[in-house]
């Protein structure tokens, strides 16, 4: 690692030089070892290497092992104890839920970057591949024929994530995840608005998120309107705003994905520790992109290759809110009215 380019830091742990030591500094209070008289602790530093070298090409440990000259158990343990830390240390600093002042600047954000008024983010769900699990294993089969469990990500304008759900069964439909969620209940009761709400348009207007059509219409998530030949112009061009919008937790989940290959590639870690691993990733994540470290391009170029096919959405029985058609409609006019 002495010897390391920038260009070998970016390739092995998918971040600068700079930000494998902050981040080392900061997991120290999880991570720090003492020798005892038997054996000396391995360096924290190396530590961090194995964990971020396993996430980030999810080669096998066996090879690592190798790499590192450590036994594969202490591979296992470095993944384990790393991916932990990062969600207990690293969470409440770079994905936590925003705070009212917060969330104004992340609409803000999102208008002025995206062209959509009164939204604080994009609510989106990844079925990422794993070894299928000796128990339950048909909850794990998705429509498209493998096993997966489900991430549910929120981004904000940046593409930066401020809510994560991770490890439900890839056969769980996304309404179902949703739900389940505490972002649900979070946003049913107003907490993704201040109080009293904003104006816009001349009246009060809490804020919102943008969905797919995977997910029930309600006043504090919308989605484009069905594909129909009797779409008028408000509304088509309702949903071509919306669909831009949203393209900023799709070009999330492929930064992530393209960074953290063990997120493309079947993750072969047992169950009990890949919603640790996925959290993790999303917050190394955006501890990445905060930090601005380069992104590679050609990252990408892995993640384009379809080896897993996602599910398709399927759109749940109308389960929608009453005053969400009249948000809906409200923002076409806002639309229309830019348009003139």
């Amino acid at each position: 690692m002495n010897e390391f380019e920038p260009c070998d830091w970016l390739e092995k742990f998918r971040m600068s030089k700079d930000t494998f030591f902050f981040i080392c500094n900061k997991l120290k209070p999880k991570l720090a070892r003492q020798d005892t008289h038997f054996r000396p602790a391995l360096p924290l530093e190396k530590r961090v290497a194995v964990a971020l070298w396993r996430l980030a090409t999810n080669v096998e440990y066996r090879t690592i092992s190798v790499l590192f000259g450590v036994g594969r158990s202490t591979v296992c343990k470095c993944v384990r104890d790393v991916c932990h830390a990062i969600v207990s240390l690293l969470k409440p600093l770079y994905l936590q839920e925003p705070s009212e002042h917060e969330f104004e600047d992340m609409a803000r954000l999102f208008n002025n970057r995206w062209g959509f008024p009164h939204c604080v983010g994009a609510v989106d769900s990844l079925h990422l591949s794993i070894i299928a699990p000796s128990q339950y294993t048909v909850d794990y089969w998705n429509s498209k024929c493998w096993h997966s469990v489900v991430l549910q990500g929120v981004v904000n304008g940046l593409g930066q994530f401020w809510d994560v759900c991770a490890g439900m069964p890839g056969s769980t439909e996304d309404v179902t995840i949703l739900q389940n969620s505490t972002l649900w209940g979070t946003a049913s009761e107003g907490g993704l608005s201040p109080e009293p709400p904003k104006q816009f348009m001349g009246r009060p207007l809490k804020y919102f998120l943008l969905g797919d059509a995977a997910y029930p219409l309600q006043s504090w998530l919308l989605k484009s309107y069905p594909e129909s030949r009797d779409l008028t112009p408000r509304q088509l061009k309702f949903n071509y705003r919306l669909n831009r919008a949203r393209s900023v937790i799709e070009n999330a989940f492929l930064r992530l994905k393209a960074r953290w290959q063990c997120l493309h590639k079947r993750n072969d870690c047992s169950l009990d520790l890949v919603p640790t691993m996925i959290l993790a990733c999303c917050i190394l994540h955006n501890v990445c992109e905060v930090h601005n470290d380069t992104f590679n391009e050609e990252w990408l170029e892995a993640v384009s290759q379809a080896d897993f096919p996602q599910p398709c959405d399927i759109v749940p029985e109308s389960t929608d809110h009453p005053e969400a058609e009249e948000v809906r409609s409200l923002l076409c006019d806002y639309f229309q009215q830019q348009q003139e």
